[in-house]
């Protein structure tokens, strides 16, 4: 009979390959295979052998050859018992010898496939879902929450998404230059929505899900590397950079969580913060603005104040007026009337979340907190409004420490 420390062991060699090579292993089996569901498919079936064979047989040198030789097995069988034709090629390459597959360096598919989930006969609303679910290892349950969509809804626009993949036999080749521009920004988007989803993560979410920021960090420095003219994605590598650098000070010793404006910037990383402001000035050399390079410019003036000591609201409250003006988003568009407010303006501040629309924010906890606090600066008359707004961003709120956050905060109004 084996020991609990052995399973345990096994146990932990299979999340471990899942949360850290689900990405690689299926971005290259769909790759090869055309076929992304029936990758997913396969390395789903992979994983569940493994759980069954690793306690039994222990764990092998190469974890990752292991499952990509048994995902291939499982995709030859799936072609012979539905006699499909498929391109020579890939029947050759997924019918190598084992031997040869485990002396075999995976490459890193991931960015291509991204590029793939941005083709323009996808659905614009279920691009970057797909690439966090394909790529990334996402499931409906960890995204739909932060897309303002019911599971239900984004899985069945997940179902559709691959179908139409597969039916209409969409080109898994790397897209060519003039069609770089219209799919880059879906993939950034995608990367940007990994690294939010993992730094937002509800309580209880899955390591898989809390290490999406360094994931997102490593596909972006590759983005970088192979497209060294795109402003963008330097824009985004430091946007990431900048936010990541303050990551120790948001909580204090007690654990306890501090809002940007009351962190301590000695924690902060000053040699990444630096960094960050360089990729930007290079980035901006292009004079090719855009919504990446505002935002990081937005967290630039966040992070000085490492070195002057204040926060220059009123020129992140410009930033987020040309954000607001040519990129809107639901997030942007709070910040900006945080901003406004910081900066002075708390009247239009609140005028600004007003004009959004209700349907939308009623379940966007940023939208119900801005409101509480920027009522809460109006007038005293107000304050049962904030009391209000407050409550409703609490009950809509995820994360404990957050929420305990919003309660001192709350209860401080009176």
């Amino acid at each position: 009979m084996l020991g609990a420390s052995f399973r345990g062991d096994a146990d932990h060699a299979v999340e471990r390959a899942a949360r850290e090579s689900y990405g690689r292993l299926v971005s290259y089996l769909a790759w090869q295979w055309r076929d992304i569901a029936a990758a997913q498919d396969a390395l789903g079936d992979a994983l569940v052998k493994a759980l069954e064979t690793w306690p039994r047989e222990g764990v092998p040198d190469s974890p990752d050859a292991w499952l990509l030789t048994v995902a291939k097995r499982q995709l030859l069988q799936m072609a012979r018992h539905d006699k499909v034709r498929f391109d020579p090629a890939v029947t050759a390459l997924l019918a190598k010898d084992e031997a040869e597959v485990h002396t075999f360096t995976i490459p890193d598919a991931r960015l291509k496939l991204l590029f793939v989930c941005a083709h323009p006969a996808i659905d614009e609303k279920v691009r970057i879902p797909l690439m966090l679910q394909t790529v990334l290892g996402l499931e409906v349950a960890d995204m739909a929450h932060a897309l303002l969509l019911s599971p239900t809804t984004l899985a069945q626009r997940l179902v559709r998404a691959k179908q139409k993949i597969r039916s209409t036999g969409l080109r898994f080749d790397e897209p060519e230059a003039r069609e770089l521009p219209e799919r880059l920004h879906h993939v950034l988007e995608s990367i940007y929505g990994a690294f939010g989803l993992s730094v937002d993560a509800m309580d209880g979410a899955e390591a898989r899900v809390l290490d999406l920021k360094h994931e997102a960090l490593y596909l972006c420095s590759i983005v970088c590397q192979l497209l060294p003219e795109s402003a963008e994605a330097k824009g985004l590598l430091a946007l990431m950079t900048f936010s990541n650098a303050r990551r120790a000070a948001q909580v204090d010793a007690h654990d306890r969580f501090v809002p940007l404006a009351q962190q301590d910037v000695l924690l902060w990383d000053k040699n990444a913060i630096v960094q960050a402001d360089q990729l930007l000035w290079v980035a901006a050399q292009s004079r090719t603005p855009g919504p990446f390079q505002l935002e990081a410019a937005v967290q630039s003036a966040h992070c000085h104040r490492l070195f002057t000591g204040q926060t220059p609201w009123q020129g992140i409250a410009d930033l987020y007026r040309q954000i607001n003006m040519f990129y809107p988003t639901e997030g942007a568009c709070v910040a900006g009337a945080v901003a406004l407010a910081e900066a002075g303006d708390v009247a239009a501040g609140l005028q600004q979340l007003d004009t959004m629309n209700r349907d939308t924010v009623k379940s966007f906890q940023p939208w119900w907190v801005a409101r509480g606090y920027l009522l809460s600066k109006l007038d005293k008359q107000s304050l049962n409004a904030a009391d209000a707004a407050y409550q409703t961003a609490i009950g809509l709120t995820t994360q404990q420490k957050i929420r305990d956050y919003l309660e001192s905060v709350r209860a401080g109004l009176n």
